[in-house]
């Protein structure tokens, strides 16, 4: 299977924080959810992608080219979504598409134009007249607009209102109609992804902790739900994270058929969501409540 990324042992070091020799493939064709809490390396490593961040160690290749070497074809070849805005507050969408696409050899008026009128962008608006959505809006509309084949997400749905944020994913799977096509998706809304992620890769404390197939990570993992009466120390060490409380625990197991032995019927096992697995194993340990 083709890569459209290739990290390898790629390292960043900051005074207070690391990305610690990640080693990452997303997969051509695919869509590929980048998840963690805020600060544990996310938007690092999606700078190190685009050659804003230069790694300390490692390699960073992209749709078989290798960064930086082969930077200028690369960045032809890709479109950037990101929390950020980018663009000059000052001009008009219109001005601002006059000197953007120039840089790209692809770019479809045509497409540009249709994205503009589906998102309800006025050209004539200035960019710091834009509220956060609409200014998502225009970045996707310049991402999908020169034929990349590869989409760089940045939490991009944050602050979105749920009508946008559901129209937008419906465009990402019609962009994925064409198999050349890849996406990774940096995000910490996690319910994004759980409707449209096909590998779902997990970085916490600057460190990757899964990049697996999301229906495989569903199915590991589980929730085991019971009465206090079933712990004591070995078991606790089972759990990736456990939540404690006066009536009983909730905890995150990896192995879905190790918790089912241990348990049995004594307890619940439900079946986790992204959230879940996030929220436990950043926690990790024990929480009280």
């Amino acid at each position: 299977m083709t890569n459209a990324i290739e990290l390898r042992n790629v390292t960043k070091k900051y005074a207070q924080f690391t990305v610690d020799n990640v080693s990452l493939d997303v997969k051509q064709g695919y869509i590929t959810g980048l998840i963690g809490p805020n600060g544990v390396g996310k938007s690092t490593l999606i700078k190190m992608i685009l050659g804003m961040v230069r790694p300390d160690f490692g390699t960073v290749k992209i749709l078989g080219c290798q960064m930086p070497v082969q930077e200028i074809d690369i960045k032809q070849r890709i479109g950037i979504v990101s929390d950020d805005c980018f663009y000059y507050e000052h001009l008009t969408i219109r001005e601002m598409k006059k000197l953007i696409a120039p840089f790209y050899k692809k770019w479809n008026e045509q497409k540009f134009n249709r994205y503009l009128e589906q998102f309800e962008l006025s050209p004539r608006k200035k960019i710091e007249q834009l509220s956060k959505g609409m200014k998502v809006k225009f970045a996707l509309a310049v991402a999908l607009s020169h034929e990349a084949e590869l989409l760089i997400m940045d939490e991009p749905t944050s602050g979105l209102d749920p009508v946008f944020r559901r129209e937008m994913l419906d465009l990402l799977a019609d962009m994925m109609q064409d198999e050349r096509n890849s996406i990774i998706f940096s995000t910490h809304i996690t319910t994004d992804l759980d409707r449209i992620a096909d590998y779902i890769a997990f970085i916490n404390r600057g460190k990757l902790v899964f990049n697996e197939a999301k229906d495989e990570v569903l199915e590991r993992y589980t929730i085991v739900k019971g009465d206090l009466q079933l712990l004591d120390a070995d078991i606790r060490h089972k759990f990736v994270g456990l939540r404690e409380t006066a009536v009983g625990f909730e905890g995150l197991v990896d192995n879905r058929q190790d918790a089912e032995r241990l348990f049995g019927s004594y307890a619940v096992l439900d079946k986790p969501s992204l959230e879940d697995i996030m929220y436990f194993s950043a926690k990790g340990g024990r929480v009280y409540a």
